[in-house]
């Protein structure tokens, strides 16, 4: 790794933040800069925004930059191929390296382009809760269901032993997309539905602290959701020989009302379930491991440049 603090940007669908990492020691090196994002706006506004909150940070000269971005996105070529999935479609077709490129200030050497739930993946495995396990998954439950399944901190994307597309959202259960389940709309539609109101639908942190409070709905959705996601996820896991699973983003602020049923799903799903030593843990690192994971990704390849 190098030893000037390494840039890197993660673009969510409503922000971006721009930091400085110092990626030997696995920390920020200070904070961060995070500003709104036009998501529906045009190609220039997008682009003008990631660049103004980039410029907020102080870049070293001749750097090589990690760059976190939703899918669909061509990661190789960095070039946007989002269309009709609600943000971004402005940039279809854009290659964005190269107008980054001439964005930024000073000049970057070179941008590196990696999906936000590998970043994030990548990120508790260097220097988080998945660390020192060669085999790690590392899920982010909110709006979506993210995922990254790790081989000795490398995203594996393709093969036998990992979903299609080594993405868990891409799965169902019972014939149903696993998104349509565990999502947050997936979980508020379902409470909307055992409380028999189609108008009454709170959001999962108001469904969570009606659980705890004892609310029978909320603790049927909960329980159903989560085990439902141990009982998808099981297969895989064994397929992949994981020893560890992460489970981050907003949804997993509820980690006390998740752990219990997406363990009982893992160890008693269909099939065998999870037999092997597996550590089921929350993420450490939930805000950086993004940024940790992007400036791995940026210089992970310095002697190829």
């Amino acid at each position: 790794m190098l030893s000037a603090p390494v840039p890197v940007l993660e673009v969510g669908g409503t922000h971006v933040t721009a930091a400085l990492v110092d990626s030997a020691a696995g920390e920020l090196a200070g904070e961060p800069v995070r500003e709104p994002l036009p998501a529906q706006g045009t190609a220039e506004e997008i682009l003008g925004g990631i660049a103004a909150t980039a410029a907020r940070i102080d870049c070293p000269a001749t750097a090589h930059w990690g760059v976190a971005v939703p899918g669909p996105f061509d990661y190789e070529a960095g070039v946007g191929l989002f269309r009709n999935v609600g943000k971004f479609d402005a940039l279809y077709g854009v290659d964005v390296r190269a107008k980054l490129m001439r964005r930024l200030q000073p000049a970057p050497t070179t941008l590196r382009f990696l999906n936000d739930a590998d970043a994030f993946g990548i990120g508790e495995s260097v220097a988080g809760a998945a660390a020192g396990h060669a085999r790690a998954v590392c899920i982010t439950l909110g709006s979506g269901v993210g995922s990254a399944l790790l081989d000795q901190g490398q995203p594996v994307n393709d093969g036998p032993l990992v979903p299609p597309d080594g993405s868990v959202h891409l799965l169902s259960y019972g014939g149903r997309p696993l998104e349509h389940i565990v999502s947050r709309r997936g979980i508020r539609a379902a409470y909307a539905r055992a409380a028999l109101n189609p108008h009454v639908a709170p959001d999962v942190q108001t469904i969570a602290e009606l659980a705890r409070r004892g609310d029978r709905h909320a603790c049927a959705v909960l329980e159903q959701a989560f085990r439902v996601l141990g009982a998808t996820l099981a297969p895989w896991l064994e397929r992949f020989e994981a020893t560890a699973l992460v489970v981050g983003g907003s949804i997993a602020a509820s980690w006390d009302l998740i752990e219990g049923p997406l363990r009982a799903g893992l160890y008693a799903g269909p099939g065998a379930g999870v037999t092997g030593k597996l550590v089921l843990r929350t993420a450490e690192r939930t805000h950086e491991a993004p940024l940790l994971g992007a400036a791995w990704w940026g210089v992970r390849t310095l002697t190829e440049a």
